[in-house]
């Protein structure tokens, strides 16, 4: 019973993993805070590896939904290489050499440091805030990117640099920072969340392949199940929730994401306050 218990948990996570990794929201900040209600009986080896690698779940969505853009190469007629879609790699690479390098180096004083709720509600609130700033600024004005091969690699470094924020800070949102991130930059919203996805392959790839070296190969059958059920769970969750996004922002601004993260974070302070 306690084995189902802890599958269904893993499940629990995965939907919140699938949710809130690809709306500008915090998928890490609403998973350490869920954490704080519904434990999984795991160590806390395993669930530090837990924690990043569901993440694999919901990077295989992106791969599935946008395989075409992402292949580089063509096997159905037509130039081998796809000379853009190579280019556009190189300037997802250059944007998250911040972030990877930091990740690499400072991941474990990080997470001590940065890894509870007080540092996820300020970071809900902090860019709460600026996505709200933000679309009041660009409120009537044209986006002058408007297409992936129009992003330049100054553009890209810059938008890296919002996700090095999002990878100091939990709470921040890795594709709440890029986003806000493009769309300073002048990138409109859809162009903004689909180069957010593709920047999202490589970095949770290497931070996942990270955690699995750190933590060996040396699962128990449980804990290889309760993993897998986080990561599919995450997956077929994600497929859902990247189909809506990319729906809702050709009609809609992310000021509503801005007063989600505001209240959540000013309730997640209210409440440690209270009963912490």
């Amino acid at each position: 019973m306690e084995n189902w218990l802890n599958i269904l948990k893993a499940v629990l996570f995965g939907i919140v993993e699938g949710i809130t990794e690809w709306l500008p929201i915090s998928s890490t900040g609403h998973m350490i805070l869920l954490n704080e209600f519904v434990k999984l009986d795991v160590s806390p080896e395993f669930w530090n590896m837990f924690l990043v690698v569901i993440q694999l779940g919901a990077i295989l969505a992106v791969v599935v939904l946008y395989w075409k853009k992402l292949f580089p190469f063509n096997f159905s007629g037509g130039p081998f290489i796809k000379k853009q879609t190579f280019i556009m790699w190189f300037k997802i690479v250059v944007a998250c050499i911040p972030a990877g390098v930091v990740g690499v180096l400072f991941d474990e004083k990080l997470e001590e440091l940065f890894y509870n709720y007080w540092v996820v509600a300020i970071a809900l609130i902090v860019f709460g805030v600026l996505f709200i700033v933000v679309e009041n600024i660009n409120h009537g004005k044209k986006s002058r990117i408007r297409k992936l091969s129009q992003i330049t690699y100054p553009v890209a470094i810059f938008i890296g640099m919002f996700q090095l924020i999002a990878a100091v800070f939990p709470g921040t949102s890795r594709s709440g920072a890029t986003i806000v991130g493009g769309l300073i930059a002048g990138v409109s919203r859809s162009v903004s969340a689909e180069f957010t996805f593709f920047m999202a392959v490589p970095v949770m790839l290497g931070a996942s392949l990270l955690k699995i070296v750190k933590y060996g190969l040396g699962f128990s059958a449980m804990e290889f199940v309760v993993l897998a059920a986080g990561m599919v769970t995450a997956f077929a969750v994600s497929i859902m929730i990247i189909t809506f996004l990319m729906g809702y922002i050709k009609r809609n601004d992310f000021k509503v994401f801005g007063w989600y993260r505001i209240v959540l974070g000013v309730l997640v302070l209210a409440y440690f306050l209270i009963f912490g």
